[in-house]
């Protein structure tokens, strides 16, 4: 098996299979639980981008800090100008149809945070599939020890997505349909990564703090007003607790990576 053949098969498998993991945990109980997991999500989106994805940009050789925190900020306003064009575009569409809207029509509207997560998910994929490739090209072992910890990081993350999406109005199988489309980008880092690895690596601390954004943006502007909206204080303690979990989730599973 050549090297490309071999970060082809790791990629896809690492890419599916936390996939996989993580829709068997979140499309079950948790799916019959989506407002308290909303929670949880928030925790584990921050977690993910504050904890891991933007310190490991802002530690690659070679970056400028001022240049990667204007990055984020054209991410986060880049995802509002996202969400700004399509309701204005989705309200431009209803006005004065003089139609009653169908059952399900809000959450027609908060889909819009369920693309602009997968946006981001995709490119943190991309980013994954190239750790891998550069991995493999120093050491097998090491490709493998990586590919592992890639599957235990990604596994809270795409629990966390899936919770976004079902909360966005996916069904469950058009939520896992497109997860395991966009882990399948980690298979074209991989190949990029094996063809590209100079480019590629100057190319990476960019992309994570841009799918950061994306995770930052869905915490703070769609999934937080809803949990506002819930204000009892019991609901309140019971929030805090939750975002607790999913940021502790991402911590113990992020150990290594």
């Amino acid at each position: 098996m050549t090297a490309l053949q071999l970060i082809v098969l790791v990629t896809a498998g690492a890419g599916l299979s936390s996939v996989l993991i993580a829709a068997s945990l979140s499309l079950g109980v948790l799916a019959k639980l989506v407002d308290r997991m909303v929670s949880i999500s928030v925790g584990i989106l921050l977690a993910t981008a504050l904890l891991h994805s933007l310190p490991e940009a802002f530690e690659m050789p070679g970056v400028d800090a001022h240049v990667l925190f204007g990055v984020l900020l054209a991410g986060l306003l880049g995802f509002f100008l996202l969400e700004k064009v399509a309701l204005l575009r989705h309200s431009h569409h209803h006005e004065g149809d003089g139609h009653d809207h169908h059952h399900g029509h809000d959450a027609e509207e908060a889909g819009q945070s369920g693309w602009m997560i997968l946006i981001g998910d995709g490119l943190h994929n991309f980013v994954d599939g190239v750790l891998i490739a550069a991995a493999f090209m120093v050491d097998f072992e090491v490709g493998m020890f990586t590919a592992i910890a890639i599957v235990a990081h990604e596994i809270p993350q795409e629990i966390g997505d899936f919770i976004v999406l079902i909360n966005a109005g996916f069904s469950r199988m058009r939520a896992l349909l497109y997860n395991i489309i966009s882990g399948a980008l980690s298979v074209l880092g991989g190949v990029l990564g094996f063809y590209f690895l100079e480019k590629a690596n100057a190319a990476m601390p960019y992309l994570l703090v841009i799918a950061s954004s994306g995770f930052i943006y869905i915490a703070v502007s769609d999934l937080i007003p809803q949990m506002h909206r819930r204000s009892h204080w019991r609901e309140s303690l019971r929030q805090i607790a939750l975002i607790g979990c999913g940021v502790g989730l991402v911590v113990l599973l992020s150990r290594g990576h």
